[in-house]
């Protein structure tokens, strides 16, 4: 059974990557693993976000730079993955280096929406989320830096994981910002989320940044009890540049969980109107650092006709890079050079910390709070693409989780009236994930979203 259901993946994916161009990299060899797979995930499908080391698989992060690279090694992810029995049938298209938000930015072009091809996916994990909501694989991995897994889960109408800071290892996964990436998790069932997390999560030797907390059952959890919970509703984050029918939706979803028996508590975010600016300082600060070693000297791209190193290494980046990665590298080297470091990045560390206290002030008075995932559904290709500003304000309701370093899961709740899906966010205190895992099965069970996308299985 295990190799017929690899199998199916395996010819869907070559079926509708025409269309969508959701993969970089389909295994043919992937049905030979599931014959005798045990574990966990036995004969389970995945796929792989292409900025996950994967070995006997290319890794090019959605970017010419790193060209044909074939890693070494197995991220840790990765590894506990195929050990639980999981079957990795490829790799999936992403904005390059994880930096954007429509995956437009990938070198090998634009993951189309499986709900309406002249739509973006999301980004920058854009494939691994048209990748589950087109039925491809139950479920998928990305990488969440300012909400890269939650803001195309919405667009595409899956669920999307972003765990707590240290809850999974990023050894094996390409820095872009240390200090706010993680790996996250795409399914279009409750369960198959706990699942997957339950075997990657936990503490990995080889990153200190990964914390020593026991890691749940997170399956058996899944009680659809809310009894005596609270959930937080900032009304202030319900206002300008938010469209009507995802106000409406997820206001909507309020109710559903008061029906529930959630008790709803107002509670206020004061620094959350800062969040886009810090970030953007914060993210680019760490991506100048992160993505100095790519030089054409070990590995990846090289210019050709560089006779001196120095020449070398001007025209591989040039040529290897594209635009929004150059201008992410351009803004980062700025806010750190000196003379600016204080004004820009020591300011914006500031204010990371009082966007943090404000989400520890807020989870006082309640066990989660609710906001939308993305203020419009999912829009049209190029419609954004020469307006940057435009571009990085769809994050604005994801990336405090990733100051702050707390949990965070879109949960699909509604079609707008173009028949585009809308999800809701829920973020909760650091290891809170069974909470939000809990609240997103328990409204699935009572509103279930069975609507699927023309462009599926």
């Amino acid at each position: 059974m295990s190799r017929e259901t690899v199998v199916t993946a395996v010819k869907a994916a070559e079926k509708l990557n025409d269309t969508l161009n959701a993969f970089l990299y389909i295994d043919q060899n992937a049905p030979q693993r599931a014959e005798g797979a045990s574990g966990p995930l036995a004969g389970m499908p995945i796929a792989i976000k292409d900025n996950l080391c994967v070995v006997g698989m290319q890794t090019s992060c959605g970017s010419r730079i790193l060209g044909n690279y074939h890693p070494p090694y197995n991220a840790t992810v990765i590894q506990r993955l195929i050990d639980a029995g999981a079957i990795i049938i490829g790799k999936t298209n992403c904005d390059e280096f994880a930096m954007g938000s429509s995956n437009e930015n990938s070198a090998f072009g634009p993951v189309k929406n499986p709900w309406d091809t002249t739509r973006v996916s999301g980004g920058s994990s854009g494939g691994s989320a048209a990748a589950v909501a087109a039925g491809i694989v139950p479920a998928a991995l990305g990488s969440d830096t300012g909400g890269s897994v939650r803001q195309p889960a919405s667009l595409c109408g899956v669920l999307g994981l972003k765990v707590t800071y240290g809850r999974n290892s990023r050894y094996g996964l390409v820095a872009f910002a240390s200090s706010l990436d993680q790996v996250g998790i795409f399914a279009r069932e409750t369960n198959d989320v706990a699942r997957v997390l339950g075997v990657i999560a936990g503490r990995d030797s080889h990153d200190a940044t990964t914390a020593d907390v026991p890691v749940p059952n997170y399956s058996e959890l899944l009680t659809g009890d809310l009894k005596g919970l609270r959930l937080g509703f900032p009304a202030a984050l319900f206002g300008k540049g938010l469209d009507d029918e995802v106000a409406k939706s997820v206001k909507d979803v309020v109710d559903a969980y008061r029906d529930l028996g959630v008790e709803i508590v107002d509670v206020e975010l004061p620094h959350a109107g800062y969040a886009i600016a810090v970030y953007y300082i914060i993210a680019t600060a760490e991506a100048s650092s992160n993505l100095a070693r790519f030089d054409g000297v070990r590995y990846g791209f090289r210019a050709e006709e560089a006779p001196e190193l120095r020449q070398m290494y001007r025209k591989s980046r040039e040529e290897g890079f594209g635009p929004e990665v150059k201008r992410r590298i351009m803004l980062g080297t700025y806010v750190l050079s000196a003379g600016y470091y204080d004004a820009y990045y020591r300011k914006a560390q500031q204010v990371r910390t009082l966007i943090k206290n404000d989400f520890l002030n807020a989870f006082k008075s309640c066990d989660a709070i609710i906001t939308p995932t993305a203020p419009t559904p999912a829009f049209s290709i190029g419609e954004k693409v020469d307006d940057p500003l435009a571009m990085y304000l769809n994050d604005i309701y994801t990336v405090t989780a990733n100051l702050a370093g707390i949990p965070g899961l879109s949960v699909p709740c509604g079609l707008s009236s173009n028949r585009l899906p809308i999800g809701f966010q829920l973020l909760g205190p650091y290891w809170s994930e069974p909470t939000l895992l809990n609240m997103a099965h328990a409204y699935s069970q009572s509103h279930p979203f069975t609507e699927r996308p023309p462009l599926s299985t």
